[in-house]
């Protein structure tokens, strides 16, 4: 008995420090975390200025509550509020805020990236570039795919924006009117890569791919190749590759020479679009004695459809890529091909992300010019 009366009370204080340690864990974020910040000097609030939902509600004519539902629950919205609603977040570039319950002050960790495509070899190096250089300074990387897709990409970036995250990289300048809104509004760091117009607002960090089309096009040219044709990707939407092909038509016509350019069927994969344009180019009367690829996939499809032809690479035809893949060098005959600096832009851009944030000493040019690499081996 006396031990039950010594341990009765101990069991109790337990049992309220339980019940009640979530109080106290608000107590000590909100009061004391006030008592801390009040004593410094006053930032502006992550998200002020942020197009509100009441706002969206007044631009569709429909109530807050609907606007709420049309993002929680879009069932219980009628097709002609959806259609309303949709307009308005568009032509406003609203952004859910996904933490609303939480301190709108708070700065995250995490910075969104969004790239054409996950699995793609080409964008590998960057990606990990980016997130090691993130990861050494205790920010994480939170990645989307668009696969080529504008609208997958506005998606990927309201989603991105609605978790405030510290930053925002997107892949080249070619986006949505709704993404550009967004972007527009958006007051964190923001940095585009594989690309470089240094006119535009958004910090880049890439090269000029109009350049890789004029490289590729001179270089072929200085081997006697005369019958140059361009093959451009089979994925819609990749515009960088159809500006590859524009600095390939202009040196050409710089040149004297008439360009050719084949575009495979948007639904085949690359190594199918590939071996399609090989054997649609190599039918023509006046067929190609050089073809440039959009991309290393394509042009391995082409080379080894060329083979099983018993076509000779390159006495025949010499074959050029772009994005020395892992497998370039190992064809037979092995692949000529320019290699973008895709691990310098993962790298250099994180650490342009970090030096904006104030992780790292130094100051962010408003833009970062790389070059690519022509790596000339068998095929040509």
């Amino acid at each position: 008995m006396i031990w039950l009366a010594l341990t009765w009370p101990i069991v109790k204080i337990a049992g309220y420090a339980v019940k009640y340690r979530n109080f106290y864990s608000l107590y000590f974020l909100v009061i004391r975390g006030r008592r801390v910040t009040e004593s410094k000097t006053p930032r502006k609030r992550r998200g002020a200025g942020r197009v509100t939902l009441t706002r969206v509600a007044a631009h569709a004519g429909v109530s807050a509550m609907t606007v709420s539902r049309y993002f929680n629950r879009p069932d219980l919205v009628s097709a002609e509020h959806q259609r309303r609603i949709a307009l308005a977040v568009s032509e406003l570039g609203y952004v859910p805020n996904l933490v609303a319950g939480g301190l709108a002050s708070a700065r995250g960790k995490i910075v969104g990236m969004v790239i054409p495509n996950i699995s793609g070899p080409i964008f590998a190096n960057t990606i990990q570039g980016f997130s090691d250089t993130l990861s050494r300074h205790g920010y994480q990387l939170l990645l989307a795919s668009s696969y080529f897709s504008a609208e997958q990409e506005e998606s990927a970036v309201r989603a991105f924006l609605g978790w405030s995250p510290a930053a925002l990289v997107l892949t080249s300048r070619f986006h949505s009117a709704g993404t550009e809104k967004m972007l527009a509004e958006a007051d964190i760091p923001l940095v585009e890569t594989w690309d470089y117009q240094p006119e535009r607002a958004p910090m880049q960090v890439g090269f000029s791919h109009f350049q890789v089309g004029v490289s590729a096009a001179r270089y072929l040219h200085g081997l006697g190749y005369r019958r140059i044709a361009f093959v451009q990707n089979s994925a819609a939407g990749d515009f960088s590759a159809l500006e590859r092909r524009d600095g390939y038509a202009a040196t050409l016509s710089e040149l004297g020479l008439a360009a050719q350019v084949f575009a495979p069927d948007a639904a085949l994969a690359p190594f199918e679009a590939g071996k399609q344009a090989m054997h649609a180019l190599m039918a023509r009367p006046l067929r190609p004695d050089a073809i440039i690829f959009a991309n290393d996939n394509l042009a391995a499809g082409g080379l080894l459809a060329a083979q099983r032809a018993g076509l000779r690479i390159p006495q025949d035809c010499a074959v050029m890529g772009f994005g020395d893949y892992p497998f370039a060098e190992m064809l037979m005959p092995s692949l000529t091909t320019i290699k973008p600096p895709a691990l310098e832009i993962g790298v250099l851009a994180a650490t342009r992300v970090l030096q904006s944030l104030g992780v790292l000493a130094g100051e962010a040019p408003p833009q970062n010019m790389l070059t690519c690499e022509l790596m000339p081996r068998e095929s040509t």
